[in-house]
């Protein structure tokens, strides 16, 4: 079995609210290490910008990351005034499934976005 992701960009802000309108998105799942901070701590430009487009866009954004570091997580979700899990034990589906709850979105309805296929994007549905 060969596993693809269904778009590859080089970074999330590249993601237009016409594509998530398009394909019926209501919802985006953001992983944190090398998706909204790079190695060094620092968030990518333009993620508050773009979270916020987003938000006012009706779409819905929640950070899922399988980091048990709560204070990074904490802080660029602060940052980026949206809601958080960490220790989400991805790809397993109980974080995902948290996720759809707090957001209150069918998985149908939701993008993952990540940097590893086999924890961020693999099909969770």
């Amino acid at each position: 079995m060969l596993l693809y992701p269904n778009m590859y960009l080089n970074n999330a802000t590249e993601i237009r609210v016409d594509f998530l309108n398009k394909n019926n998105i209501k919802g985006v799942l953001l992983d944190v290490d090398n998706t909204l901070i790079d190695f060094n701590l620092k968030i990518l430009n333009g993620a508050k910008e773009w979270c916020n487009m987003l938000k006012e866009n009706n779409i819905k954004v929640c950070i899922l990351s399988n980091t048990n570091k709560i204070e990074k997580v904490k802080k660029v979700a602060k940052e980026l005034d949206i809601p958080y899990i960490n220790f989400a034990k991805k790809p397993f589906k109980s974080g995902f499934i948290k996720a759809m709850n707090l957001l209150e979105i069918e998985a149908k309805n939701i993008a993952v976005v990540g940097d590893q296929i086999m924890t961020d994007v693999i099909r969770w549905k």
